[in-house]
């Protein structure tokens, strides 16, 4: 089987303005990998490529193959059915991501449906209720059926990353991209956050892209790191290498920042 994710040469242009040039990166089953570098870098961006959903106006030019399916250049309905099935997305603002004006079960439950309906199953209202709780449960949620009934304001940061979490689970999906999940939370429940990630990720075999600014997070996140700078590929390989003996000047600079 080859790559969950093979990105080529990818390149990215608005109003003729370069974001992102010639980069290229793969994600394997089981492989934890991270994007690395400052805001306005092209992370995101890359992220938005590889799923297919760049802001309107923008071009791209290159490779990204997803679940062995071309992505650029192809139509939106030939790449929607890839969204919850070969590639699930945890952004940054759980808050903003989540319906406000829905209880978080509610919202588990209509994943774990669409799923169901794609694989040609059909759930009891006991059976989709059982497993919303037991996904709540998987990403340590406190009561799961209290919390069910909770709307995202009434959770904690946390809880609601956790709740989101649940959500890209449900998917069953092969390559998970966490973009930023863990900025706006405090550093303790960053640290339970990255664990839980890291656990997700060894028990279903899926491969994960870590997208952050935030070395000392990336570090205990990924086993393999590569360097955005101003939407150019500068640097990769093993995290520990990396970080402990950069090449690249701005990496170099990265870390010095971070220590």
């Amino acid at each position: 089987m080859g790559d969950l994710l093979t990105i080529e040469n990818l390149s990215l242009l608005h109003a003729g303005r370069s974001l992102v040039s010639g980069v290229s990166l793969s994600v394997s089953a089981g492989e934890r990998v991270g994007l690395i570098g400052e805001s306005g870098s092209g992370k995101s961006l890359t992220a938005l490529a590889a799923i297919g959903l760049l802001p309107e106006g923008m071009t791209a030019t290159g490779s990204v193959l997803l679940a062995d399916r071309q992505v650029i250049g192809a139509a939106d309905r030939d790449v929607v059915n890839l969204r919850g099935t070969a590639v699930a997305t945890i952004f940054q603002e759980p808050l903003t991501a989540l319906d406000p004006l829905m209880r978080i079960g509610d919202q588990i439950a209509e994943v774990v449906r669409r799923r169901a309906r794609r694989d040609g199953h059909s759930l009891s209202r006991a059976d989709l209720i059982a497993e919303v709780i037991g996904l709540m449960a998987r990403v340590a949620l406190p009561n799961p059926a209290r919390l069910a009934r909770a709307y995202p304001h009434e959770m904690s940061g946390g809880q609601r990353q956790r709740a989101a979490i649940a959500m890209a689970l449900a998917c069953r999906p092969s390559l998970l991209i966490a973009d930023e999940p863990t900025t706006a939370l405090d550093v303790t429940t960053q640290a339970e956050v990255l664990k839980l990630l890291e656990a997700l990720v060894r028990e279903d075999n899926m491969g994960l892209l870590f997208i952050s600014h935030d070395l000392p997070v990336v570090g205990t996140a990924v086993d393999r790191v590569l360097v955005l700078r101003a939407g150019e590929l500068v640097e990769e390989g093993p995290v520990a290498e990396v970080f402990c003996r950069p090449r690249h000047p701005y990496t170099v600079g990265l870390v010095e920042a971070a220590r």
